[in-house]
């Protein structure tokens, strides 16, 4: 009865560290993409430096709107392999736009 209730614990905790790790990898993506998109990259270059930086299968939404680049990088997770709801994991960020451009 012990063991399976370890295995149990130990699955969750993984995969809660999973999560941690691709809600960090969204907000770095989301910080390389603001500052492409702020330097005066095109959208779409700038589109695929997030999403090589960012977890598989995610979504990228880029904006420029009051002086500012944002990006917001979002993917849903699964944890473990019960029939469990998805988590969703998203990063943004927001830097000035480059003067002159």
């Amino acid at each position: 009865m012990v063991l399976p209730s370890l295995l149990l614990v130990l699955a969750v905790a993984l995969g809660a560290v999973g999560a941690a790790a691709a809600q960090l990898s969204c907000a770095d993506a989301a910080r390389i993409g603001a500052r492409a998109l702020a330097r005066g990259e095109p959208p779409g270059h700038a589109r695929s430096l997030a999403l090589t930086a960012a977890p598989g299968g995610a979504r990228v939404q880029l904006s420029e709107s009051g002086g500012m680049a944002r990006v917001t990088v979002r993917v849903e997770l699964r944890i473990g392999p019960l029939r469990t709801p998805p988590l969703t994991a998203d990063g943004s960020a927001a830097v000035p736009l480059e003067p002159g451009r």
